[in-house]
């Protein structure tokens, strides 16, 4: 990974689009700096999945299902990021507790019900086995109240997930030198 003192022009540009609130760039997108324009187009995807304004699932709840994801992929990486921000954003730590042990535990029922575990359950689905995948999936959501955008917000973050899980794993990215969570504090 190359250091900030040590980019060209086209890199630095590229950082510049990547850092976090702290001022950083997270080693999950400066992995990617010798090839800024994958760069590029891993933080515009991440941005328009989890910090959308037009999103209608609750932040806390995205962060969650990414948190599920990453221990489905056994991705210690996005685990320790997105954990912290959905514990931040759950703001009860008895609640946060609950949830945090059902997931690792990969019993969401323990925590969750309705949507939210209908959500999870999809989720599971689809990061183990997505050539199961049927129509019947999204009908349980649909039954569950959940609409369309909702589902495709939901869909577009366990497939990111599923994405950069991969790619964190596959390439021993760790999160030695990054400030740990979105909401961290300085």
């Amino acid at each position: 990974m190359i250091a900030d003192g040590d980019a060209d022009e086209d890199l630095r540009d590229a950082l510049s689009t990547a850092r976090t609130p702290h001022g950083t760039v997270d080693n999950v997108l400066r992995v990617h700096s010798l090839r800024p324009g994958t760069m590029r187009g891993h933080m515009a995807l991440y941005r328009a999945i989890l910090h959308d304004d037009t999103n209608t699932l609750p932040t806390w709840f995205q962060e969650t299902i990414s948190t599920y994801v990453s221990v489905l992929n056994d991705c210690e990486y996005s685990l320790a990021n997105h954990w912290a921000n959905a514990r931040h954003l759950i703001g009860d730590d008895d609640r946060a507790a609950q949830i945090e042990t059902a997931l690792h535990a990969r019993r969401p029922e323990d925590a969750f019900d309705g949507r939210e575990l209908a959500l999870l359950r999809y989720a599971e689905k689809l990061t183990k086995s997505p050539a199961e995948m049927e129509k019947s999936d999204v009908d349980v959501l649909k039954s569950e109240g959940l609409d369309d955008g909702e589902i495709l917000e939901a869909n577009q973050i366990i497939g990111y997930f599923n994405y950069v899980n991969r790619c964190i794993n596959g390439l021993g990215v760790t999160t030695d030198g990054d400030i740990v969570g979105y909401y961290a504090e300085d």
